[in-house]
C-alpha cells in the first residue's frame, strides 16, 4: 500500500536524509519526492511511500515526527503511482496533441497535482469533461463561476456536497481560457492546495487554453 505523506521540514543540512532513514526503519520505502514549496517555515515536500502489507500508516507519522522539528501536515492513501506527475510532462503532452488542451488537463491534473479528480466546468454549470473518479455534479449550484482568477475553495462553502466535506475533499480551481470555464481539482483527505500548487494550476490551464485556442483575450496569466 502506498501512501501521499506531506511533512514540512526546517530550512537545516540533512533533514530530508533524517526523514527517509526514519521512515526506512519504519519500513517505508520512498518511491517520489516532489517539492511543493519553499518559504520561511521551511520546505514542504510531498513523499509517495509504500508500505509492506500489514504495515500500519501511522508508523509513517510516528517516524516523521520523530525527526526534530519536522511537522507532519497530512497522509493518505496515494492510488496515482501511474499517473503523469511531473508539469513538465504534462506541457509535452499538450505539445503534442495541442487541439485536446483542455481533455488533456482534466485527464491528467489529478495526477500532477496528487489529487483525486478533476472536472472541466462551464458556467450554467455545465460539465464539459471529467476525469476518471469524478464525482457527479448534475444539479449543484456554483457561485464561484465566472472565475476571474485561480484560487482555492472552501470545502466547507454552503455548495459543497456533504460527502465531498466528509472525505476532507479539499478544492482549487482556474479558468481555462475564460471566466466562464473552470477545471477544478478534488484532493480526497487533504493536503490542502498551498499557493504555490494553485500558481502552478493557472499556468498549466493557461497553456492548455492557448494550445487549444480557447483562450479569450484578457483572461489574467500571471
Amino acid at each position: 500500500m502506498s501512501y501521499l505523506l506531506r511533512v514540512v521540514l526546517p530550512d537545516r543540512p540533512g533533514m530530508l536524509g533524517a526523514v527517509a532513514t526514519a521512515l526506512g526503519e519504519a519500513g517505508g520505502d520512498i518511491l517520489s519526492l516532489d517539492v511543493v514549496e519553499r518559504g520561511p517555515d521551511g520546505a514542504v515536500d510531498d513523499l509517495v511511500v509504500a508500505l509492506p502489507t500489514g504495515g500500519l500508516a501511522d508508523t509513517l507519522i510516528t517516524a516523521a515526527q520523530r525527526v526534530p522539528g519536522v511537522v507532519v501536515e497530512s497522509l493518505r492513501p496515494y492510488h496515482g503511482a501511474g499517473d503523469l506527475h511531473r508539469d513538465l510532462e504534462l506541457v509535452d503532452a499538450l505539445a503534442a496533441s495541442p487541439a485536446d488542451g483542455p481533455s488533456l488537463l482534466v485527464a491528467h491534473a489529478p495526477g500532477v497535482f496528487r489529487a483525486g479528480w478533476a472536472l472541466l466546468l462551464e458556467a450554467g454549470p455545465r460539465v464539459l469533461d471529467a476525469s476518471p473518479g469524478a464525482p457527479d455534479v448534475d444539479g449543484l449550484d456554483l457561485p464561484w463561476l465566472p472565475l476571474p482568477r485561480a484560487r482555492r475553495l472552501d470545502r466547507r462553502a454552503a455548495w459543497v456536497p456533504e460527502r465531498w466535506d466528509a472525505l476532507g475533499t479539499e478544492l482549487a480551481a482556474a479558468p481555462v481560457g475564460s471566466p466562464d470555464r473552470a477545471v477544478l481539482l478534488g484532493r480526497p483527505g487533504g493536503p490542502r492546495f498551498r499557493a504555490s500548487e494553485v500558481l502552478r494550476l493557472t499556468h498549466l490551464a493557461g497553456i492548455a487554453a492557448t494550445v487549444a485556442g480557447v483562450a479569450d483575450a484578457g483572461v489574467p496569466v500571471p
